[in-house]
């Protein structure tokens, strides 16, 4: 295993714990998803190609472990808020934390596929050609999705606007 490719995989680490957020919405999930990643990258190195791109490969691992995970969990009980969505409560950010929980809330609601091509492009700014490669679908596809993504998401926020105004 060479020295320099665990730097890499560490340098990338920021990037796959958000992508892990975007596509888990719980902070020790997306720790324990990114931590499985990593392990299955270090023990398969010999997988990856020099000169491919390591943040590519690296997201798909992080996505090839959630479908793992997904499909292994029974299905729990509604999920509390998490303790942290209560610290901010009468603080001047509340404003702007409640618009983040709202849009947290609202790509949550959205089909599994349509979070993780969020994830990977609106969140992490992958470009179009490296998210459809992640996701091993066409380009077409990703377009696609992102497209009926934006307009869903769109749809949840405007409701949520409707209902509060």
């Amino acid at each position: 295993m060479s020295s320099v490719l665990e730097n890499d995989i560490a340098a990338l680490l920021p990037r796959l714990r958000r992508f892990a957020r975007s596509i888990t919405f719980h902070r020790e999930d997306a720790d324990d998803l990114v931590q499985v990643a990593v392990e299955r990258a270090l023990t398969r190195s010999e997988q990856w190609e020099a000169g491919t791109r390591l943040d590519s490969w690296m997201f798909r691992i992080v996505k090839n472990a959630w479908i793992d995970e997904v499909r292994s969990r029974t299905r729990r009980a509604e999920l509390f808020a998490p303790e942290e969505e209560g610290e901010h409560v009468g603080d001047d950010a509340a404003e702007a934390h409640q618009q983040r929980m709202a849009i947290e809330k609202a790509i949550s609601l959205l089909s599994e596929d349509h979070r993780m091509v969020i994830g990977l492009v609106l969140v992490d700014g992958l470009p179009y050609k490296e998210a459809a490669e992640v996701l091993e679908v066409p380009m077409g596809t990703l377009t696609s999705r992102l497209a009926r993504a934006r307009e869903a998401l769109q749809e949840l926020l405007s409701d949520r606007a409707r209902m509060k105004g």
